[in-house]
């Protein structure tokens, strides 16, 4: 072994990102692994929250139930299940505070690069920590970065956008001091970011406008959960962490049925939703052809709006919508070529570009096993969790169809059980291997456009056994804490 990796320096495990995924990550590696294990995590930011530290935009807010996108482990107690950004970042903080984890962090610590060695057995991991390179050597290195890139957003291909003389604004990066007050604002997009901002827009602006090239599923759905408060009200003395697990739980099984159902019944499953888009449309927004996706329900990710929010706003007259195809953008506007073959002008001070985030899993950094560079977009993904040719590596990813923690926390189950595995056995590394013939399929199960423009960027799936896309929590559960552990390479080596 090298001077450079000392035994101390030597970590059993490091974890990339202090987003939920890291944190939910850590806890599991403090409680799951026989005999504890010595760990930190790598932050690139300033602050632990990921995702809910970034963003800033008005309204920002979870798209799913904080019972199922909330920790197993730590209970959400606020009374609002689709909750706002402020209160899901402190909820992360103090999570972190409470269990020691915060301590672990390594703040403006950039994962650079890694390089993974046969004969240490180790990860010699290249960090840039606030401008100086720093060297960290570990057994397991987990990749909790996410899916998009934090410091470059998705390019909006908007003819003539560079004529305009009003503010272009992206999501990602919304300024603090923006001033939209009695402005006219358009946003360009019709997925989740969308039709948060539109409502929480109308209450400073003096109108805001969607423009959608083609429209999306908006469901409303109650920021309380109507079972959260019956039991609060009936059972009032009953723990926090009781009513959790049983909401949390009721949450879990009705969401895979419903995804069932519109699965196999789509035209059901659009009868329905249409209906209950007709309920809430003010008359002057007709439903077609603004509420009429060209795919079924969830080959695009849902939106979903607290409370009928979104419907809320469009019956001000200070929101609308409209469906076309941009054909041009004016000093002072947006013109518009409409379904029905007509034109029509937006009257514009902001444009908002909400199209999408640009799709990335490794956080920028490189990696190589031996000295041999490789990616983690060119190998398959191993039961959601581990990665094809790459020892002691494990990648957290959530659902397109469900909360994202599910899937993360199911990774970290399933990784911990097996470096429990490991230690018992005297094993010191792991690598899952493919065997010849496997056919590709695509990691995310989404239509959505800017899915199609970062797949390359993503890992693959395989069509068979393990390597196929993950679709179920509950599936996946099973999988992590009792499934077999087939097409893994296992090794015993003295260093």
């Amino acid at each position: 072994m090298s001077a450079s990796a000392a035994p101390d320096t030597i970590f059993d495990a490091v974890i990339v990102g202090a987003g939920i995924s890291g944190i939910n990550a850590a806890y599991r590696f403090q409680t799951e692994i026989k005999g504890g294990t010595n760990y930190i995590i790598l932050e690139s930011r300033g602050a632990i929250g990921g995702t809910w530290d970034l963003f800033r935009y008005p309204g920002f807010r979870s798209d799913s139930s904080m019972y199922t996108f909330g920790f197993e482990w730590r209970p959400w107690k606020e009374e609002k299940s689709i909750s706002d950004g402020g209160a899901i970042l402190k909820y992360i903080q103090d999570s972190a505070a409470a269990t020691g984890i915060a301590e672990k962090v390594k703040y403006y610590h950039k994962l650079v690069g890694a390089n993974w060695s046969d004969d240490q057995q180790l990860w010699r991991l290249t960090v840039d920590a606030g401008g100086e390179t720093k060297y960290f050597h570990t057994r397991f290195l987990c990749l909790g970065t996410g899916y998009y890139d934090y410091k470059e957003a998705l390019s909006a291909t908007i003819p003539g956008l560079a004529d305009f003389k009003g503010k272009v604004i992206h999501p990602q990066f919304w300024p603090e001091d923006l001033d939209y007050e009695n402005q006219k604002i358009i946003i360009v997009g019709s997925g989740a970011t969308a039709v948060t901002l539109l409502p929480n827009l109308i209450k400073q602006a003096s109108h805001v406008t969607m423009l959608q090239r083609s429209p999306s599923y908006i469901l409303s759905q109650p920021s309380i959960d109507p079972l959260q408060q019956w039991l609060s009200r009936k059972v009032p003395s009953w723990p926090k962490w009781l009513t959790h697990r049983i909401v949390r739980y009721k949450n879990l099984i009705i969401s895979f049925l419903a995804f069932k159902f519109c699965q196999a019944f789509p035209n059901q499953a659009r009868s329905r939703a249409k209906k209950g888009t007709l309920e809430q449309l003010p008359p002057s927004i007709p439903f077609e052809p603004h509420f009429t996706p060209r795919y079924n329900i969830w080959e695009q990710r849902l939106c979903i709006c607290p409370d009928g929010d979104f419907y809320q706003a469009l019956r001000t007259g200070k929101g609308d919508i409209v469906t076309g195809t941009i054909k041009s953008v004016t000093p002072t506007g947006i013109q518009v070529s409409t379904p029905q073959g007509l034109e029509e002008f937006i009257e514009a001070d902001i444009i908002i570009t909400a199209t999408g985030l640009k799709l990335r899993t490794d956080g920028g950094a490189q990696f190589s096993i031996n000295g041999q560079a490789t990616t983690l977009s060119s190998k398959y993904l191993w039961n959601g969790s581990l990665i094809q040719d790459f020892p002691n590596f494990a990648f957290m990813f959530g659902y397109s169809n469900a909360s994202w923690t599910l899937g993360a926390d199911a990774t970290s189950l399933h990784v911990c059980r097996i470096l429990n595995y490991m230690k018992k056995k005297g094993f010191t590394s792991v690598v899952p291997r493919v065997e010849k013939g496997m056919k590709e399929r695509k990691l995310l199960n989404l239509s959505a456009t800017y899915v199609e423009i970062g797949k390359g960027d993503l890992p693959k799936c395989g069509d068979r056994g393990p390597w196929r896309p993950r679709t179920a929590y509950f599936g996946d559960l099973w999988e992590a804490c009792w499934g077999s552990f087939r097409e893994l390479e296992f090794v015993k080596k003295s260093v």
